[in-house]
């Protein structure tokens, strides 16, 4: 990351060596040996692996968790929604190389395995695959005391979800078909979602010194129902888009690194973000609160986008109204250029490529 990363080291999460750690991973596991030809058709970097079944079909799939946020969720003693993120992080993912998600499992690590808890968050996991429209046929619990420590003792936890979809090869989405001209589309997200959790906890909890129960003005409601705001679920806005017979050239959930998630898709290109959907109130006030810039708070947080779609101009308008029925507020955001490996929001006065936000020389 860039030298704005410094805000989340300093917070405990330094990306730049998580980086460094994932591409010494990604080397070794290149090198396995399947005793067979390799059916993987994406590779690392991108939101989900393709693997070939057969000539026709192909099973996408993807990991993740819920993260820090669940410190949240033990601080409150509210287990209810973590679920709903559990299920949008991996089907969100799903969906970016155009699959349809089909089922998730689910493993949970806890420091003391209590009912009510795993009730609730059972609760949250079933909400989520009826909004994406998948199974949760099984799942794994682990009691690790030794391992997992909460915040409060004993009510440590951890919730990862790992999905499966199937898209027809013909119709994986990778953004290799992204060209100079394209347009793109920007769904609002419903919050924080689920990353950049370290960060927020330690400038409104610690540095300024909130409680999950204050409701600061900014916000106007319990900071703990606003940290808890579930992750929105993109699955039946873009399936209906892909439905629809548009040529769809890429497809991005906006997660950890924000807006620079698009150069996930194609890093020959370059992306200007010209009218960027609002911000909601709660990253003014970690802006504020942490004496953050704006290139920390992009280069972290969705900043009001959660998940962007990428077409030709003549379609931008069509496929916009089809994914403004399932999510409003939806809109263009932008467009894409031949600024090879660029990030530009002029109106922020920011500029990024892979390692980062920086400041533009010539802010918007």
């Amino acid at each position: 990351m860039g030298a704005t990363g410094d805000a989340y080291a300093r917070a405990g999460v330094d990306a730049s060596a998580a980086a460094r750690a994932i591409d010494g991973l990604v080397a070794v596991l290149g090198e396995i040996d399947p005793g067979r030809p390799r059916r993987a058709l994406i590779g690392p970097g991108h939101y989900a692996s393709v693997i070939v079944l057969d000539g026709e079909t192909g099973i996408a799939i993807c990991t993740d968790g819920v993260g820090t946020k669940l410190i949240v969720a033990e601080q409150a003693g509210r287990f209810d929604t973590v679920g709903i993120d559990c299920v949008a992080m991996n089907v969100n993912d799903i969906v970016c190389v155009g699959a349809e998600p089909l089922a998730l499992v689910d493993y949970i690590a806890v420091e003391q395995a209590d009912p009510e808890v795993l009730a609730a968050i059972a609760r949250g996991l079933r909400a989520g695959a009826e909004l994406a429209g998948v199974e949760i046929p099984g799942g794994e619990l682990a009691q690790l005391p030794e391992m997992i420590r909460g915040h409060p003792s004993p009510h440590g936890i951890d919730l990862v979800g790992a999905c499966i979809g199937t898209v027809p090869i013909d119709s994986v989405v990778t953004g290799a078909d992204i060209v100079p001209g394209d347009v793109l589309i920007g769904l609002p997200s419903s919050g924080i979602h689920s990353n950049g959790f370290t960060l927020a906890r330690s400038v409104l909890l610690e540095q300024a010194g909130l409680g999950l129960h204050d409701s600061p003005q900014e916000i106007g409601r319990p900071l703990a129902d606003e940290l808890l705001e579930p992750t929105a679920i993109y699955v039946r806005a873009s399936l209906a888009l892909l439905r629809a017979g548009l040529p769809v050239h890429g497809l991005a959930h906006i997660t950890g690194d924000g807006l620079l998630n698009l150069l996930r898709l194609n890093e020959d290109v370059g992306f200007e973000i010209d009218e960027p959907l609002p911000t909601q109130p709660v990253f003014e006030l970690i802006e504020r609160a942490g004496r953050l810039s704006k290139a920390a708070m992009f280069e972290t947080f969705n900043m009001g986008t959660g998940f962007c779609c990428v077409v030709p101009e003549q379609h931008a308008a069509q496929a916009a109204e089809i994914l403004t029925a399932h999510h409003p507020g939806t809109r263009q955001i932008g467009t894409v250029n031949a600024d090879a490996g660029m990030v530009r929001i002029p109106s922020a006065g920011i500029t990024g490529t892979p390692s980062g936000f920086t400041a533009s020389r010539h802010p918007g």
